[in-house]
């Protein structure tokens, strides 16, 4: 068997390929890189108006306790993330992730309350890890792949108008609110949330409906197909990690400025503090601070510098002191914008490193992220 036939593909593969999508490999799939407007453009597109992304390779879990109470599913998931999901409000959906037993990440996830369930959505280049750990872990919950649904994602300042031809309660909806819609007569379950910056949806959809939704979406004149390399310009503007690259084992929470996911509930006195893996290193690095620190770069010049070029704090050469993890232009922002790993001495915005691009030491700013405005709706 080739490497391509071994590739999977998602509910909307003939749709890509009836739109001349680009297919490329990734994380284990046959996935639309591009369509014909180009990356540039679809990324402006989405910035402006909509787009609509096939995000159906990633995990959709569903964990529910054998008891069917949600409080025994929270308690039981609490125990592998530092997040408050006993708080979590039925209809609404929290960002999180799994952590080992030395404070690093094992994936970055989204949680949702769905009253006498939770719905895990999960890396696709992670997913059959985490679900064999959910399954071995939650010994008190049912954890359940949901096979038969796609994922699409509808993001930017008119994808409210956009969904709201097809289902009238988009506009009710605010930041991480989570709902059961009927679109084009099919069960779905839509979030107000993603991963762009910009306002917009995550729709579950039944498989066997999925390229009748998405088509219907895109018969709107606001709403273009957008494919991953847009995708990734759009969430490092965005300050946004990528799961492998800005966050992996290797790194904590902390490290990686995302300690604002963990609710006070998970910090700091009471029965629920800690008792989630990693817990001693996560709750030392909250008070006292970690020793490095995922930060905002913007290089001087038009030359992006990209993932992997090593961070140095003198112009020389002489002094390695980072790497960054994520670069490239981004047409928003209009220049090139990366993120990386800096010593905590380093990680304060105004502070100047120098990256190494082809043999020379190209000065770049630490700045704040992220490198646009967001446009959630609160």
């Amino acid at each position: 068997m080739n490497h391509q036939s071994a590739l999977r593909r998602t509910p909307l593969y003939p749709l890509h390929v009836q739109l001349n999508g680009k297919l490329v490999p990734f994380a284990g799939y046959e996935m639309p890189v591009q369509y014909p407007l180009g990356v540039l453009k679809e990324h402006l597109h989405t910035r402006a108006g909509a787009g609509l992304f096939d995000v159906s390779h990633m995990g959709q879990v569903i964990v529910k306790a054998k008891s069917g109470v949600y409080a025994d599913a929270a308690l039981a998931l609490e125990a592998l993330v530092p997040i408050d999901i006993l708080g979590l409000k039925a209809g609404r959906q929290r960002y999180g992730f799994f952590t080992n037993d030395e404070g690093g990440i094992l994936d970055d996830l989204m949680i949702t309350n769905r009253g006498d369930h939770l719905l895990v959505v999960v890396n696709a280049a992670c997913k059959e890890v985490d679900l064999a750990y959910m399954q071995a872990q939650l010994t008190h919950c049912d954890v359940t792949l949901l096979e038969e649904q796609a994922l699409i994602a509808l993001q930017g300042p008119c994808a409210e108008a956009v969904l709201a031809t097809l289902w009238d309660g988009a506009s009710a909806m605010t930041f991480m609110d989570v709902r059961d819609a009927d679109l084009c007569g099919a069960p779905c379950v839509v979030s107000r949330s993603g991963y762009s910056g910009e306002d917009g949806f995550e729709i579950s959809v039944p498989a066997a409906k999925a390229e009748e939704v998405a088509q219907a979406l895109l018969d709107h004149p606001e709403c273009e197909a957008i494919g991953l390399g847009a995708r990734d310009s759009l969430r490092l503007e965005a300050g946004l990690c990528l799961y492998g690259s800005d966050i992996d084992q290797s790194t904590t929470p902390v490290e990686a400025s995302i300690e604002w996911a963990i609710q006070k509930s998970r910090r700091t006195g009471g029965a629920r503090e800690g008792g989630f893996p990693g817990a001693q290193r996560i709750l030392s690095e909250l008070s006292n601070g970690a020793s490095r620190r995922r930060v905002g770069l913007k290089p001087e010049g038009k030359a992006p510098v990209r993932a992997h070029a090593q961070l140095f704090a003198d112009a020389e050469g002489q002094r390695l002191i980072g790497e960054v993890t994520s670069g490239g232009f981004g047409p928003s922002a209009e220049g090139p914008v990366a993120m990386g790993y800096l010593p905590a001495e380093h990680a304060v915005p105004g502070t100047q490193v120098f990256a190494e691009v082809r043999g020379k030491y190209l000065p770049m700013t630490v700045s704040s992220m992220p490198f646009i405005t967001p446009t959630y709706k609160r």
